[in-house]
């Protein structure tokens, strides 16, 4: 299965840890891709450098100078993770054209979506015991960088390699009314999706999960959860459809 480690389940450098842990537990049962993000991480050093974040529809805009930085912090990010869960290897997008994308254009900089996946790279990878540990940063034609969000990446990775997907973030799922326990929907469609976001009670950040979700399925994943990672053992049961939020086509 492939599992999007959420940038904001990571802020707590032990909750992290826990669920690297959890991750490689995972792995001895599963073949496993993790990708992963890291906003309060780019978001650190983007304020170090006196660089200000702006996001349009759930997505950071990014200039050139903005993207050195996140393709440096997401490159360190990866390989403490990679460390953290062992027998890993980490990955950006560069690495044998592993995500090959074009930017979305306007005034999302050098943000992109991605075009193809090098699914047999993660495949061989897979094939001799190893973690393939995704960072979200793919590139262009011409071979530069570009700023894909996470959640995209999951879902193109799921689709590809046509496994199911967990969405780790920062709340246990969808809510019809955030942040009511009892409004949390445990399983959404298609039209409930595109609903909510009309409606507004699926917006923000949560707006770029669910679509992805969405195009995981439609590229063929055989399902996609998106649940909280920010408490241990809950990458178990959301495996097993007892944690978080099943989208359905």
């Amino acid at each position: 299965m492939i599992v999007k480690y959420g940038g904001n389940a990571m802020k707590n450098v032990e909750l992290r840890r826990t669920v690297a842990h959890e991750l490689a537990a995972l792995c001895r049962e599963h073949s496993l891709v993790v990708v992963h993000g890291g906003g309060p991480v780019i978001e650190r050093e983007l304020e170090r450098r006196g660089l200000r974040s702006e996001f349009v529809r759930g997505l950071r805009v990014t200039t050139p100078e903005a993207m050195h930085v996140i393709e440096m912090a997401l490159g360190q990010l990866n390989k403490e993770l990679s460390y953290e869960i062992g027998s890993a290897v980490g990955l950006m997008g560069h690495d044998s054209n592993l995500l090959v994308a074009e930017p979305l254009g306007g005034e999302l900089g050098r943000v992109g979506k991605i075009v193809s996946v090098n699914a047999e790279l993660l495949r061989k990878l897979l094939s001799v015991g190893l973690t393939p540990v995704v960072g979200c940063v793919a590139v262009d034609k011409r071979g530069a960088a570009l700023n894909i969000n996470a959640d995209t990446v999951a879902g193109a990775v799921a689709g590809a390699l046509r496994e199911g997907v967990i969405f780790l973030t920062d709340v246990d799922g969808v809510y019809r009314h955030f942040p009511d326990a009892a409004s949390l929907v445990e399983q959404l469609s298609r039209e409930e999706a595109e609903e909510g976001i009309a409606e507004g009670w699926i917006g923000g950040g949560m707006i770029p999960k669910v679509r992805a979700a969405l195009d995981a399925l439609r590229r063929g994943a055989a399902y996609a959860t998106i649940a909280s990672g920010m408490q241990a053992g809950v990458l178990e049961r959301a495996a097993a459809g007892q944690a978080g939020t099943r989208v359905v086509p």
